[in-house]
């Protein structure tokens, strides 16, 4: 993979709703064949949700959210990406209320994952589209697989509510909903502006924000069948401009 990328047609809306509103949403089908991707790709990365960990820092008591953690320094200038020593993650309270404001140590993310081929491929891809919007070349990115669970409890993928995250580019990548209604993603302006509302229901299904300039949410999840098992993955990748 060399530094200089050349985007494909897909990443064309992308990269104006970016440089304008701030939100996109890119549907499964267009980022499939941005990545050069098949389903297979699919279905292997997303074996992935099966081996994450309890999430024991929820401020809330919620036990519904299951995660690793990890992070990586992408340099599109030599085309190297490169995973970081694991550590603590941590926001400030400022920023995420509920669980900001302390270390949170969670299980780093398995060799399975960090040595999948179509998360190296969609990790540069992204970096390049978000280099396009606003000339970074050189880019922090925290990757946070989520599997959120339904049942008596309702899911929460967003517990802190409408909010924003810290970082340059905030994205959020479907990879399975099983046996769940809800969890319907609103992206706002800083000044409330409603920008774009969807429910990622195909796996693939990906949603954009510039996380400078707005706010998102996403509604509870409860299952369809309280008898049967019920969840959300996703897989949230945060990039922060060095």
């Amino acid at each position: 993979m060399t530094g200089n990328i050349t985007l494909a047609p897909e990443a064309e809306a992308a990269i104006t709703a970016l440089s304008g509103p701030g939100g996109h949403l890119l549907p499964a089908a267009e980022l499939t064949r941005l990545l050069g991707a098949v389903e297979a790709d699919w279905t292997r990365f997303a074996s992935n949700w099966d081996d994450l960990s309890l999430d024991t820092h929820m401020a809330d008591g919620g036990t519904y959210r299951y995660r690793r953690y990890g992070q990586y320094d992408l340099d599109l200038g030599t085309g190297e990406l490169t995973l970081l020593p694991h550590e603590p993650y941590r926001q400030e309270s400022e920023v995420n209320p509920l669980n900001g404001g302390v270390d949170r140590l969670f299980e780093p993310l398995t060799a399975a994952f960090t040595s999948d081929p179509l998360l190296r491929t969609l990790l540069v891809t992204l970096g390049s589209v978000f280099s396009t919007v606003d000339g970074t070349r050189h880019w922090n990115i925290k990757l946070h697989p989520y599997r959120i669970t339904a049942g008596a409890e309702a899911g929460q993928p967003a517990p802190e509510g409408r909010h924003r995250d810290g970082v340059t580019f905030i994205t959020s990548l479907l990879i399975d909903r099983l046996n769940v209604t809800g969890g319907e993603s609103s992206v706002y302006s800083d000044d409330g502006t409603h920008l774009l509302t969807t429910t990622l229901s195909t796996p693939g299904d990906l949603l954009l924000g510039d996380d400078r300039r707005t706010l998102h949410s996403v509604t509870p999840v409860h299952p369809v069948d309280a008898t049967e098992p019920a969840h959300r993955d996703v897989l949230v990748m945060a990039y922060t401009a060095r």
